[in-house]
């Protein structure tokens, strides 16, 4: 058996159609979506990400300001900065970019985006919501990670599902996710004695821990998908550096039914999750605003 691979690319260009018409509507109304990037010091990791996430939005007809501030910022100030963009009708979603100085703990920084602007969905508000099934503004990774999911021939009520690590934007979301779509779902994490037991018995496979190489071909039962969300720098025998997933690439594709590369499975997906949930964003931002400052009648 040789595994399908899964075409993150095309998926998300499927859902840029959507969101781009979506954006000139609200564009039209006098609400064009608009995103501001937050970054803190010289980091060249940042620099990639703001300008692929720049890209995308133009792409899909969202405006994108990046904004880069000195590692001597304090984080009370950073705080007032947000605390201006949230009270900004201009600006419709939030981005911060990591990583930041360690006298900043993101968590704060997170806190501190108003939950309507969250489009990364990382406010404890965004991350709560799925415990009651509510996707309005969901974390990107793990939302594109179950999309993607649902784009194969699987009956997710019922399906057995294995969650391989259990992080608070990734892992515990994917899960209650999945559950809220009827599956049965078994989450491993670095206390988990015996991973392979609990893999080998799921018609799908999420793993997201950054370990290259975690999930080998004999942990999966013939024919599941296995939806890979681990972003890893290698270096190869030969000295060549090049990104891997935290599946063992060589060894499942001989036995999963279905499989997302790395780079180019869940990569676009969530950036195109991250620019639906930026539009989207804006319209309940217009929708507010209308209701809140509607004339009397």
């Amino acid at each position: 058996m040789t595994a399908t691979l899964i075409d993150g690319k095309a998926i998300a260009a499927r859902m840029r159609d959507d969101t781009k018409a979506e954006a000139g509507r609200l564009t039209a109304l006098g609400w064009a979506p608009r995103l501001v990037s937050i970054s803190v010091g010289d980091v060249a990791a940042a620099e990639l990400y703001v300008r692929n996430q720049q890209k995308s939005a133009e792409a899909n007809g969202v405006a994108f300001e990046a904004r880069n501030y000195p590692d001597s910022i304090s984080l009370e100030q950073l705080q007032g900065v947000l605390a201006g963009l949230n009270a900004d009708p201009r600006v419709n979603g939030i981005i911060i970019q990591r990583p930041l100085p360690a006298h900043i703990p993101v968590k704060a920084l997170q806190k501190a985006v108003h939950p309507m602007k969250d489009v990364e969905g990382m406010h404890p508000s965004s991350i709560g919501n799925i415990v009651y099934n509510d996707l309005t503004l969901g974390p990107c990774t793990a939302v594109a990670a179950v999309e993607i999911l649902k784009t194969l021939p699987l009956t997710m009520e019922g399906l057995d599902v294995c969650v391989i690590g259990h992080s608070e934007i990734v892992g515990k979301p994917i899960a209650f996710l999945m559950m809220g779509l009827g599956a049965t779902v078994t989450v491993c994490h670095h206390m988990t004695r015996q991973v392979a037991v609990h893999s080998r018995a799921a018609d799908a496979v999420f793993v997201a821990v950054g370990k290259p190489g975690l999930v080998r071909g004999e942990m999966l039962k013939p024919g599941a998908a296995l939806i890979d969300i681990g972003i890893n720098r290698v270096v190869d025998p030969d000295g060549n550096a090049k990104t891997v997933g935290d599946a063992d690439f060589a060894s499942c594709k001989d036995v999963a039914g279905w499989i997302t590369p790395v780079p180019g499975g869940v990569g676009p997906v969530t950036v195109a999750i991250l620019m639906k949930n930026a539009v989207l964003a804006t319209r309940l931002q217009m929708e507010h605003y209308r209701t809140a400052f509607a004339a009397a009648v």
